[in-house]
């Protein structure tokens, strides 16, 4: 591909020398060609906000562009647009065949909507009109799914993109608005207790790299999912956990610990996100291998929790659940049809108890971010679309919404969202999320009430 577009627009990799002698004199022998430096130039800001570095910098080490010391050097700054930029003063630096094995790893990495954009920025110096295929908008972010099926691996592998509302670095920055005095007042009798400080304990487990014999994809703008759930628990005044890259056993051995926790027993909730690549019933770890999330759910119930006994659980769950790309329909027309209500079944016999029971499970509440058998979609830089809307809408309603609902809301925002990718199976493609509850009570989060004394 490489190759050929060089052919078309000189200069895009390697093989592109017509402007060297001009290259090596403004730079020396070993100098990037200007036209090259100037593509880096222009595109600057784009590419520090979108690089993802982590895997890129694996193929040009591999490559010998980079060395360990600049990927040390580059993997000090603090954030990932301070490594981009680093890495992008460096670059320049490397060579007159470093921006054809930059190119090259873009592509490898499926980031090739930044290699489109160079290239067409390449194509403008030249005054040619760029190639069929460059007329989407390459600045945009792309849509994955985290379907897992290896069957499903190279039709998923076509490069796609989807409309952002923001190019920013990372999740944006949120406040949680606290609920007021009389909204407290009002509510509180009718809801769980969340009075304690810290309202709970929270656990954030994410799996972005994986090294299994199902050969599962790097999940990109998974670090962007890790960072909004972690920033969000913590504004609702959750002491959070963190677990990165764990093996199925690794999962269950800690959340298992986690479930154990003394902590438990002072404070009023528990909040678990699991985010990974999945199936139906499971996730998988970075080797590869699944955990059932029955498993989890039965860590948390009554017979094996008994601190959280009577308390609110809350789960998210951001994996796929299925391979099938939710392909949408059209809206029909009219009014929506109305399902009928189903018949209420009559109350079983009641015996006569010394000592009071609990079900086995109860009090718990799990959202997904897709229906059964379909696949969850994930943005690269902006995240899972599933995340960014529980992000948004327990940020601006917590405060007056409980979680039941403000769940409705997510699957409201996740039910208008599409993908964008003209010309492939992609574009306009659609996700459902859903939630199942046993709670037994209205759950407010009641952020910021009571006052801390």
């Amino acid at each position: 591909m490489a190759e050929a577009r060089a052919g078309t627009c000189p200069g895009l990799g390697p093989r592109g020398s017509t402007a060297m002698d001009r290259g090596r004199r403004m730079l020396g022998v070993w100098g990037m060609e200007q036209k090259h430096q100037e593509a880096l130039k222009k595109n600057r800001v784009v590419l520090a906000k979108q690089l993802l570095l982590s895997e890129l910098l694996e193929h040009l080490l591999e490559k010998d562009i980079i060395t360990l010391e600049m990927r040390e050097l580059i993997q000090a700054k603090v954030g990932s647009f301070s490594q981009n930029v680093e890495f992008l003063n460096l670059l320049p630096k490397r060579g007159p065949h470093a921006f054809g094995a930059f190119c090259d790893a873009l592509r490898e990495t499926k980031q090739g909507h930044l290699e489109e954009l160079l290239h067409r920025t390449l194509c403008s110096f030249q005054h040619l009109l760029p190639p069929l295929g460059c007329d989407d908008d390459s600045s945009l972010p792309l849509p994955v799914c985290e379907s897992c099926s290896p069957r499903k691996q190279l039709r998923l592998a076509v490069e796609t993109m989807e409309h952002s509302l923001d190019n920013g670095d990372g999740p944006p920055s949120f406040q949680v608005k606290p609920c007021t005095p009389e909204f407290y007042r009002t509510h509180h009798h009718l809801a769980y207790r969340l009075q304690s400080r810290p309202r709970g304990l929270a656990l954030v487990l994410s799996n972005v790299h994986f090294n299994g014999e199902k050969d599962l994809e790097f999940r990109s703008g998974g670090d962007v999912d890790h960072s909004s759930l972690v920033t969000l628990f913590k504004l609702l005044d959750y002491d959070v956990h963190v677990l990165h890259d764990q093996t199925a056993q690794e999962m269950h051995e800690k959340l298992q610990r986690f479930s154990q926790l003394s902590a438990h027993q002072s404070t009023d909730s528990c909040m678990v996100a699991l985010l990974s690549h999945g199936i139906e019933g499971g996730i998988y770890g970075v080797d590869g291998k699944l955990l059932q999330l029955q498993e989890v759910f039965q860590l948390f119930d009554n017979a094996n929790c008994p601190n959280l006994q009577n308390k609110p659980k809350m789960f998210f769950i951001q994996a796929c659940r299925g391979d099938e790309t939710d392909r949408g329909v059209d809206l029909r027309d009219g009014k929506e049809h109305v399902a009928s209500p189903g018949c209420e079944e009559s109350d079983a016999g009641k015996e006569k108890i010394l000592k009071m029971r609990l079900p086995t499970r109860s009090d718990m509440i799990c959202g997904y971010a897709c229906l059964k058998g379909t696949a969850a979609m994930r943005n690269t830089k902006r995240g899972s679309w599933y995340i960014e809307a529980l992000t948004q809408v327990f940020s601006e309603r917590a405060r007056d919404m409980h979680v039941a609902d403000m769940l409705v809301k997510v699957n409201a925002l996740i039910k208008d969202r599409e993908g964008y990718a003209p010309g492939t199976e992609f574009h306009r493609c659609k996700e459902m999320s859903e939630y199942s509850s046993t709670l037994c009570r209205h759950l407010y989060l009641f952020p910021g009430h009571p006052p801390t004394r």
